[in-house]
């Protein structure tokens, strides 16, 4: 069968209604109409004689004395029934429109469920998980065209997004080789004496030895998140495990600021990748440690809900600007520069954070701790 466009589709159905609701207001004013008539009659005393002749004939035979008194309810009869039609005539309209408003909220529902099953899709489209996101042949013509070039654009977008990937993976491949052997010239000069060198030079090879620890972590860094999408994801890790691993290895930079760690957490196992959930709680509480005043807390949470597994990350530091919650995950984004540069950060651990956490199709929040500092909730 041949596919009917949207247009037609919606052209016939209203066709339709429009035939219905005339019809039906015809037949309604029709048999209102006719019931007034009859009731005039009933006010006359109607004769008819059949003179033979074939043809009917209707006397009305009113006395001379009652002509007055019928000619008076005779008026007064027909005004109310113009009242009572008008009214009446009214009251149908209205309903009519009102049933027609109610069933073409309906039928264009029905007839526009397509679009909104389209949009829903479209609403789900992720960079992420753009193969997931084609949409099917669909039965409306304009719809079956869009759903075609729909899936067009994101053949493209995935093939602009494989090349970006591509290239930071080949970037970070290739800054790799030389930032390793600067750092180990720099390591060579820096284990040795050089008695002729002057205060200069000295916080020269301080400056290029830090700036060269920074890319590496960056380099590091862009790698890891160039290859998020080959990691395997089918470990059963022991996320309360896990947490406790964590806080067990960043216990040494916590006691530097005086940190209190604190683990809560119930049994609870999830199916992912193990080295990226590790570094997604690593970074989490490495931030929470060095963004918190001397003497705070960070608590690490974890639970598990139906299929749900919780985490949060909760500091006592100073916490994060409201305007500023959105961006905390951009790439190279710093809610203070100055601050960051200080405690060597690069700008990516959160950003890596929620690649994690949206390969493990999951979501990430940032809210305001009400004893002071900040919440990252993570749902996986």
């Amino acid at each position: 069968m041949k596919r009917m466009s949207l247009q037609w589709r919606l052209t016939c159905i209203i066709t339709l209604y429009i035939a219905l609701i005339c019809g039906c207001l015809t037949l309604l004013v029709y048999k209102n109409g006719v019931y007034y008539i009859d009731s005039l009659q009933e006010t006359v005393d109607a004769q008819g004689d059949d003179n033979g002749s074939g043809t009917d004939e209707i006397y009305i035979s009113i006395p001379e004395d009652k002509w007055d008194e019928f000619a008076n309810d005779f008026s007064v009869k027909v005004y109310n029934n113009k009242a009572d039609y008008k009214k009446n005539s009214l009251i149908i309209s209205a309903l009519l429109a009102l049933l027609g408003g109610v069933a073409t909220y309906f039928i264009s529902g029905h007839a526009l469920k397509p679009i909104s099953e389209f949009s829903d899709k479209i609403e789900e489209v992720q960079a992420q998980n753009l193969a997931d996101s084609r949409i099917e042949e669909n039965s409306v013509k304009e719809l079956n065209q869009l759903s075609v070039s729909y899936n067009k654009m994101l053949e493209r977008l995935s093939d602009a997004f494989e090349i970006q990937r591509q290239f930071t993976a080949n970037a970070a491949h290739e800054l790799r080789t030389p930032l390793s052997l600067m750092q180990i010239q720099l390591d060579s000069y820096n284990s040795s004496r050089h008695p002729g060198d002057d205060e200069v030079t000295l916080q020269t090879i301080k400056m290029v030895t830090e700036q060269n620890e920074r890319l590496s972590k960056m380099v590091k860094t862009l790698l890891d998140m160039s290859e998020l999408q080959t990691v395997s994801r089918d470990d059963k890790i022991m996320v309360d495990a896990l947490v406790d691993e964590v806080l067990a290895d960043l216990e040494p930079l916590a006691q530097e600021k005086d940190i209190e760690l604190i683990g809560e957490c119930t049994d609870v196992t999830m199916i992912g990748s193990d080295i990226l959930i590790y570094r997604m709680l690593y970074n989490l509480v490495e931030n929470a440690i060095k963004y918190n005043r001397t003497g705070g807390r960070v608590t690490v949470t974890a639970r598990q809900k139906e299929k749900h597994v919780y985490l949060s990350v909760e500091d006592t530091g100073n916490g994060i600007p409201e305007e500023l919650k959105d961006r905390v995950f951009e790439p190279f984004f710093r809610v203070d520069k100055s601050r960051s540069r200080e405690l060597g950060g690069v700008g990516l651990g959160l950003a890596l954070v929620r690649e994690i956490v949206i390969v493990h199709d999951g979501n990430i929040a940032v809210k305001s701790n009400p004893s002071g500092g900040t919440i990252f909730e993570v749902v996986l």
